[in-house]
């Protein structure tokens, strides 16, 4: 009888250990707002709360389940309007954010349900308040991680990055102004050579290439 009770409970724990493994979500991430998060003190103080109310963020998930529904491969992203500078120290918390969350559809209604659950549950109050969900095709290609490259075209979303140059600085006096919106195991400041929204659901679009304000970075979470 002790045995089989000592078998049992083994079997119980390599159980829950799967299911933590299951649960296990992980990959690869990208932001542009409109505003620098790589700048100096005086530039940074001359946006704020006049520009960077506006970002795309994007998750591209290589393994793992959310609630036990696996999204291998699937990617999600949410678009952000603010009435706030997104991540000023000042408000910390965007103030009336609104989102459109676009879902790759290659994922089945399920996937679809659970990539929505998981941008919410990373991207917090930014987006807590949807507007408008749409299913687009997603391609998300990132390079190896210090080259800070990465192409991300979700239906009407559209952000590219780089490396940051020594040729990037204006008055040579720049740091890492805002965290990343979400969070990340490990991220790096990048340089934004392309970063538009044309769609709907924000009465907004907007382009904003050629500037020092993006991040690009990895992630992993238990659920």
């Amino acid at each position: 009888m002790k045995t089989l009770v000592f078998a049992l409970s083994v079997a119980a724990v390599v159980s829950a250990a799967d299911i933590g493994v299951n649960n296990k979500i992980r990959g690869n991430y990208v932001e542009a707002r409109t505003a620098d998060i790589y700048t100096g003190p005086c530039f940074a103080n001359s946006e704020v709360e006049l520009t960077g109310n506006l970002a795309v963020l994007g998750w591209k998930i290589e393994k793992g389940s959310w609630e036990g529904i696996p999204l291998d491969g699937l990617s999600v992203v949410g678009v952000v309007h603010s009435d706030s500078t997104l991540g000023d120290f000042m408000h910390p918390d965007a103030v009336n954010a609104r989102a459109v969350l676009i879902v790759d559809e290659k994922a089945t209604v399920e996937q679809r349900m659970a990539l929505v659950q998981f941008a919410q549950h990373m991207g917090g109050g930014l987006l807590a308040t949807v507007l408008r969900t749409d299913a687009r095709p997603i391609a998300f290609t990132t390079g190896e991680m210090h080259s800070r490259e990465a192409k991300l075209v979700a239906g009407d979303a559209l952000v590219e990055t780089r490396a940051l140059a020594e040729t990037d600085k204006i008055c040579h006096n720049e740091d890492v102004w805002y965290k990343p919106l979400t969070e990340l195991d490990h991220a790096m400041a990048a340089y934004t050579v392309e970063q538009s929204y044309h769609g709907k659901g924000l009465n907004t679009t907007w382009s904003y290439p050629n500037k020092r304000s993006a991040y690009v970075g990895t992630f992993s979470v238990q659920n």
